[in-house]
């Protein structure tokens, strides 16, 4: 998903990872998107938040997003893994369903 300043960024991570809806969340930023909105094209400056979940979870983090983010209509999509480290897959699986 995306935020529009490095603090909503940070608190997005913070709510998401605190609750244990994701085992992390990486940060990037500042990137440059370039959207549709209002029958405009717009620009914006804004930083991308990379949730680290399982699909179990995908819902309920959802919800979490739509609750604290400040867009009307956040990025809320989830990018399917292929493959991972058993290791890290089973780190992400144990820290989501404390």
């Amino acid at each position: 998903m995306t935020a529009g300043s490095p603090e909503e960024a940070d608190r997005l991570a913070d709510t998401v990872v605190g609750r244990r809806l994701a085992a992390c969340a990486q940060i990037v930023g500042p990137v440059t998107s370039v959207y549709w909105w209002d029958d405009e094209v717009n620009r914006s400056r804004e930083w991308l938040v990379l949730f680290k979940t399982t699909a179990e979870r995908f819902g309920d983090l959802s919800g979490c997003v739509r609750e604290v983010h400040s867009y009307d209509v956040p990025e809320i999509i989830a990018v399917p893994v292929a493959m991972g480290s058993g290791d890290y897959l089973n780190w992400i699986d144990r820290e989501t369903n404390l």
